[in-house]
């Protein structure tokens, strides 16, 4: 029996019930179902030593973590937002949400300018890290460059970046 099918047949049996299990854990049922779909993309492109009695464990261990991380991004997302509506700028915002979003591209425009005054290396190996989310060895191994050169750029890069918009959040 092969990985792909043990999987997708683990998910026409257990589907249902891998997204009650999520969705009583974080009150929100499309999302569970979106994260039920990421677990098992997840396990369908690895190359995991999966057997029919490991595959039960292993799935519901993922769906703990994908609910860890559920919480701690919105842990962040309330803590940010939570600064933002105590600082002057909060308050000078409306509770309209067009008005975040339109701050949030406002931070990527600055961002991209201080980007354009950057050394083009360090500028395109950060645009492969936020972007693309490609990991320093994978970028150095693209561009055929050594990793220290590209951890260094990308830490020159990041700190720029970090110079610039400490001032807006």
């Amino acid at each position: 029996m092969t990985n792909n099918y043990l999987i997708s047949n683990y998910y026409s049996e257990h589907r249902d019930e891998l997204v009650s299990f999520i969705a009583v854990r974080i009150s929100d049922a499309d999302e569970a179902k979106d994260m039920v779909q990421d677990i098992f993309l997840h396990l369908l492109r690895g190359h995991h030593l999966i057997t029919p009695q490991t595959l039960p464990n292993l799935i519901y261990t993922m769906a703990r973590h994908a609910v860890s991380d559920y919480y701690r991004r919105h842990c962040v997302y309330e803590k940010y937002e939570h600064y933002i509506k105590k600082s002057d700028v909060g308050s000078t915002m409306s509770e309209d949400r067009t008005e975040s979003v339109f701050s949030a591209s406002q931070l990527i425009e600055r961002m991209e300018r201080t980007l354009a005054r950057l050394p083009k290396a360090c500028c395109d190996i950060y645009r492969l890290h936020i972007y693309d989310g490609l990991k320093v060895g994978d970028i150095a191994q693209q561009l055929s460059l050594p990793y220290k050169q590209v951890e260094n750029r990308l830490g020159q890069a990041r700190k720029a970046v970090r110079q610039q918009l400490r001032c807006c959040v």
